[in-house]
């Protein structure tokens, strides 16, 4: 049984791969998921005792072959649609050729099977489950522990995003040229989510859920992987290194939410940073810079500073002068306007704050008030800061977050800084 871990990662790489296969073979996506969780499962019980088979992921595909067969067999005969499904294949052709011996039966699934999770037709929300299920080999009830929802509800969204992925008919290859772009930015969107959740959880008792962070981390590897050359990819990969980085920092005794300019920076992972630095020095020279690759190297100038005192906020304020250009919205303003407060002092970040209040989107967020508290507390006038860090507490949703708001508060109304 000590070899477990390992083969839940092996499983976990062989995830996408044997659902690839199966969904170019049989094209039913949501069946063929199914068949392959059901693999999965049997491979988890029967290899730590059994140990691995030769070929593993030629196993899990016939297994999950012949559990879809099956499936579809009891189907036909309980609902009599031969017709409509030509899945009838030979158990004999599963054993003597298993779908994985197919000549194009490669790495292109996985980046194939991204594209497909993605698809526009899903919400956000079902593109973040669908993705972390069918790519990143999560169960429902991990996918649901983690964003902290009932699993029958996640259950539910997964099945809906299933169902639509099947009615839009979409084969499993990659977009054409003229839409690969657009898709590709969808799924570098979702990974970046999926690792800021993780990174910040929005909800609960706990800042961050490691597990959704390491696997955005695992699986925009994999995506780096299947294409070497894209410079945003990378630009991703750096700033989840050299952001996560800094995760067993972020928390005190208790659990407490530490800011980053008061984290014992000893305590960040050098060799996260060295990699995130080199990633991000190789990638920005080499021609168009985008968003995710300016958000890496604003987080290199942070991670490249020994001590708070030493970071080059001029550096970071420029960077995101750039990104705000770029790609424009609230939140880059917001840490921007952090950026110029320590450059220019912070009545020039409170003018710059001031340009988000008529903003809806940030209006009425917590981190706004957060951050008019601490420039508001930086100018001397406690009580204003006071108000300002209750009512950020008031409207966050995480509870490390609402107990650190609510003790800046605290500390300045009995006169403490």
């Amino acid at each position: 049984m000590s070899e477990a871990p390992g083969i839940e990662d092996l499983l976990r790489e062989l995830a996408p791969q044997v659902l690839g296969a199966l969904v170019r073979r049989y094209g039913a996506f949501d069946t063929c998921e199914d068949a392959v969780q059901e693999a999965l499962l049997a491979a988890a019980l029967q290899w730590p005792a059994q140990g691995l088979p030769d070929n593993p992921r030629g196993w899990l595909v016939t297994v999950a072959s012949r559990r879809l067969v099956d499936q579809v067999r009891s189907e036909q005969a309980r609902r009599r649609r031969e017709e409509r499904i030509a899945l009838a294949t030979p158990q004999a052709e599963l054993l003597s050729q298993p779908a994985d011996a197919e000549a194009d039966a490669d790495q292109d699934d996985s980046l194939a099977l991204l594209f497909l999770c993605c698809h526009p037709a899903l919400s956000e929300s079902s593109q973040i489950a669908l993705t972390l299920r069918a790519v990143g080999g999560l169960t429902t009830p991990q996918i649901a522990a983690a964003f902290l929802v009932p699993e029958a509800t996640m259950a539910q969204r997964i099945s809906r995003a299933k169902q639509t992925v099947r009615n839009s008919a979409t084969p499993l290859r990659l977009p054409q040229a003229a839409d690969r772009t657009e898709r590709l930015e969808a799924v570098l969107h979702v990974l970046y989510l999926v690792f800021n959740e993780g990174y910040t959880a929005t909800d609960g008792t706990d800042l961050t859920a490691p597990a959704l962070s390491t696997e955005a981390i695992r699986l925009t590897r994999l995506l780096r992987r299947l294409l070497p050359e894209h410079a945003e990819t990378a630009g991703l990969l750096a700033l989840m290194l050299l952001t996560d980085a800094r995760r067993a920092a972020r928390t005190g005794p208790g659990g407490a939410l530490v800011p980053l300019a008061e984290q014992d920076r000893t305590r960040w992972n050098r060799r996260l940073i060295t990699e995130g630095l080199d990633l991000i020095s190789r990638i920005v020279p080499r021609g168009q810079v985008g968003p995710y690759q300016l958000q890496a190297a604003i987080a290199a100038v942070h991670g490249e500073a020994e001590h708070v005192d030493a970071t080059d906020w001029p550096q970071i304020l420029a960077l995101y002068g750039l990104l705000e250009h770029l790609a424009p919205n609230p939140v880059v303003t917001l840490n921007r306007a952090v950026a110029v407060a320590e450059v220019h002092g912070p009545a020039a970040g409170l003018d710059l704050l001031a340009t988000l209040d008529s903003d809806r989107r940030t209006a009425h967020h917590h981190r706004l008030l957060a951050v008019r508290a601490h420039l508001v507390e930086q100018l001397g006038d406690h009580d204003a800061a006071a108000h300002a860090y209750r009512e950020a507490a008031r409207l966050t949703s995480s509870t490390p977050e609402r107990r650190h708001l609510t003790n800046r508060a605290a500390r300045l109304t009995s006169g403490q800084d």
